[in-house]
């Protein structure tokens, strides 16, 4: 069996192929820098990040003002006659591009630009080596995609069933028939899967007997939003299905605080039509089986440049870190004074599971540093340390407090952030553990903070949320500097909590 996300956090918009018996998959980055991660499978379960494909900012331009949640959206990973190829949309600047590699940990190549309409791009290649990109929209044309030149169209293609945001097309060429595989609905718990068929990329579509193949909406099932898919062959014949979906906690309207995450889920062909079952929390594994060492979860700091998890929004100026400047630590400078407007400096990571524990060893100097737990600039937690006092800090929409203080020595300190979901009891549950239900139980997590052991606060993880901060990322936990110079010598992320920690 396996579980369900195959790659949790913040992971977007999976786009998937197969080269030989490796498989290779690319999510949406958004904001982040650098921007698209892009991981290495041999069995489709297990995932090892092997790089950024744009992980330099001549690839990827994000000016200050680019908004949470804006940046670089659904890109579509392909392999053609020997070479990768990946297209998507810088929606703060540029729209569509491609860039290609020989290898898919890269170097990737800079930007081609296309003038094709749209998000969502896909690429397909026809028998006499014809190039076919659909978007969102939705439209098909032909294209050159070493050049950036469109060749012929768009034209409009199937538009779904009538759900709003009709997105994410993709082409497949199978057994004589084009298929075109869409989402729409919407990304949130309305979001759904369908499929038509034609003879031709340039149409015209015929849906599938059963629209949508794949939805989760209207049920109770754990797993929610599922869409935005992509469909594979396995090296053994058989097909898959890699899509987004999130994983909602609390009381009413449940919360979902990782962002969407990318799910696997089996696919069976019916009479020239693939069919999907509902996307289960555990799945029976496919045939092959080949995990990966485990990713080690600290870091200490000790190689040239940043580990490939680590993100930071819009940019990373070179002068705003250093893993040199002092060996062994990683060494911040301040490039903005608050983390509530962009130009801050922040490297952090996705969090991945509910139940957690994040530390790091801080020398904070004379600077005003610590972690923090962000969505985006109006929604995160600070645990801070400056002038010998360690502060929590909750910024929540147009509110800024500290919540809570306390002493620390000037020297190295260890900060700690704990994240727990919550047993909600039953209105009737009685018994020395039954406590009434308020305001505070209702919420999917609780996040702890600490500092050399002492804990300053806990605060309701609602408020970093989706439901709460909108858009379409995750948390991103991570370190950050506001005022001088401050340096890490190591930081861990603790998966723990057993069957919880999903």
């Amino acid at each position: 069996m396996y579980d369900n996300p195959v790659i949790g956090g913040f992971h977007p918009d999976p786009s998937v192929c197969r080269v030989g018996e490796d498989y290779y998959l690319a999510c949406s980055s958004f904001e982040y820098f650098p921007g698209v991660p892009i991981f290495h499978s041999r069995d489709l379960v297990h995932w090892r990040q092997i790089g950024n494909v744009l992980d330099r900012p001549s690839q990827l331009d994000l000016p200050p003002e680019t908004s949470a949640s804006a940046g670089i959206y659904a890109p579509t990973l392909r392999h053609h006659a020997g070479r990768f190829y990946l297209i998507t949309t810088n929606v703060s600047g540029g729209g569509n591009f491609i860039v290609t590699a020989d290898r898919p940990e890269g170097p990737w190549s800079d930007p081609v630009w296309i003038d094709l309409p749209g998000v969502d791009p896909d690429l397909a290649w026809d028998e006499d080596g014809s190039c076919w990109s659909a978007v969102s929209g939705n439209q098909v044309a032909r294209i050159d995609p070493e050049a950036g030149k469109v060749l012929e169209g768009p034209y409009p293609i199937w538009s779904g069933t009538g759900g709003k945001y009709p997105e994410a097309p993709h082409l497949y060429r199978v057994d004589g028939w084009w298929y075109l595989l869409m989402s729409e609905g919407g990304t949130e718990r309305g979001h759904a899967v369908s499929i038509a068929r034609a003879r031709s990329p340039r149409g015209p579509f015929e849906p599938g007997p059963v629209n949508p193949i794949l939805t989760h909406r209207g049920t109770d099932r754990p797993i929610q939003s599922t869409g935005h898919a992509d469909l594979v062959q396995a090296a053994d014949g058989g097909w898959w299905m890699v899509l987004l979906g999130t994983r909602p906690r609390g009381h009413s309207p449940d919360f979902h605080v990782l962002g969407r995450e990318t799910l696997l889920t089996p696919v069976t062909w019916v009479d020239g039509w693939p069919v999907v079952g509902p996307v289960e929390e555990r799945h029976p594994a496919p045939d092959a089986w080949h995990p990966f060492p485990e990713t080690p979860s600290r870091d200490d700091f000790d190689g040239e440049t940043p580990a490939l998890c680590w993100v930071s929004p819009r940019g990373r100026p070179d002068g705003s870190w250093s893993l040199t400047e002092r060996p062994g630590w990683l060494t911040l400078h301040a490039t903005g004074p608050t983390l509530d407007r962009p130009g801050h400096t922040f490297i952090g990571r996705r969090q991945q599971h509910h139940d957690c524990r994040v530390t790091a060893r801080l020398d904070p100097g004379s600077s005003r540093a610590g972690l923090s737990v962000r969505i985006d600039e109006a929604h995160h937690y600070d645990l801070e340390v400056s002038d010998g006092q360690a502060r929590v800090i909750a910024r929540i929409g147009p509110l800024r407090q500290c919540v809570a203080e306390h002493a620390v020595p000037p020297g190295p300190l260890t900060l700690a952030l704990d994240f727990r979901t919550r047993d909600i009891l039953p209105p009737s549950a009685t018994g020395p553990a039954a406590e009434p239900l308020g305001i505070e139980g209702r919420g999917p997590d609780t996040i702890a903070f600490s500092a050399d052991g002492v804990l300053l606060a806990e605060l309701d993880g609602r408020y970093l949320s989706t439901e709460v901060a909108t858009g379409f990322t995750g948390r991103v936990i991570g370190m950050y500097v506001i005022e001088g110079s401050a340096s890490f010598d190591w930081f861990e992320y603790d998966a723990g909590g057993g069957a919880g920690g999903r």
